[in-house]
């Protein structure tokens, strides 16, 4: 299922599953979801409301979300006079539109790590974005006027789906509520041109975390390990690379991060970059006001969005 966060008609903020064109509206559905047991007692002793509704709603009702999901969509796509939007005139935001948090790998893949000069870490790399950065596909994302070298990074991108804290390799990708599609805008000056790197500010900017255009549940994944990451800018293939080249990969990240925290259902693992960014290319590449990025992740999709 490929499941949105969408607006139409300058109306409220909905939850749809993607058919073809069209989009079933099912936000009644994620409202009246219940939440499970453990995420009642994890957000009471957090001091935190579950959410009311919406995709949060839907990740904090328990390990039968997705089975509930199929079951209750493929009983509307049979029912006789199910009404749909259509995907072309709906507003589409990222699926998660504030994660709980974001959890960044860098230099994860082989030929990303050469293109740097620095020899494969013997463990993840950790890096973070706050939540705040997330910005919608399709959005136009405004260059800070104090960074000139703006770069891009294509990258898959990980939703949790339930708690996680010292979870087994095995077990890791059970977890997993879904798919999408993350650009890792960096701002490299606050990376590489300081004495002490500043990457999770570089990183973190305002509209810095593009996602989308949709989650696509696991179900439709099955090997997060065999999928295409490509990014073009104006219409040149900038990267090209493939998840059977991460250092890490998606279970073994899950399974290391959760080793020193919880991970949480709507938190976000984005896996790292294949070669290609601007700041290792020759001359470098940096964005600039006007250009267009694209991102596609076979069996996930396309992204794309604007620098402004």
């Amino acid at each position: 299922m490929k499941i949105i966060t969408y607006r139409k008609d300058s109306g409220p903020v909905l939850t749809g599953v993607v058919a073809g064109e069209q989009v079933l509206d099912i936000t009644a559905w994620t409202a009246a979801r219940p939440v499970c047991a453990l995420a009642q007692q994890r957000l009471a002793a957090a001091g935190v409301e579950a959410a009311s509704g919406g995709i949060m709603r839907w990740l904090q009702s328990g390990a039968d979300a997705i089975e509930a999901l199929n079951a209750h969509v493929h009983a509307a796509l049979a029912t006789p006079g199910t009404r749909y939007d259509m995907l072309q005139g709906v507003q589409l935001f990222a699926p998660v539109p504030r994660p709980g948090k974001i959890i960044g790998v860098g230099r994860n893949y082989a030929d990303h790590a050469k293109e740097t000069g620095v020899a494969p870490f013997e463990s993840p790399r950790i890096i973070f974005k706050v939540p705040s950065s997330v910005a919608a596909p399709g959005a136009s994302v405004q260059r800070p006027a104090g960074v000139k070298k703006m770069d891009f990074e294509a990258e898959l991108a990980v939703v949790m789906g339930a708690y996680g804290k010292d979870v087994p390799q095995a077990q890791a990708l059970a977890l997993v509520a879904g798919y999408t599609i993350l650009n890792d805008l960096s701002a490299r000056e606050f990376q590489f041109d300081v004495s002490q790197a500043q990457t999770t500010f570089a990183k973190s900017m305002d509209g810095f975390a593009p996602m989308g255009p949709w989650l696509v549940t696991r179900d439709e994944v099955p090997d997060p390990q065999t999928l295409d990451v490509s990014c073009w800018l104006n219409g040149a293939r900038m990267q090209h690379g493939h998840t059977a080249d991460m250092l890490f990969p998606v279970a073994t990240l899950i399974a290391y991060v959760s080793g020193f925290m919880t991970l949480e259902p709507g938190d976000v693992i984005t896996t790292g970059t294949p070669a290609g960014i601007g700041a290792f290319r020759q001359p470098p590449v940096y964005l600039q006001p006007g250009d267009r990025l694209r991102f596609e992740v076979t069996r996930i999709g396309a992204m794309e969005h604007l620098i402004s």
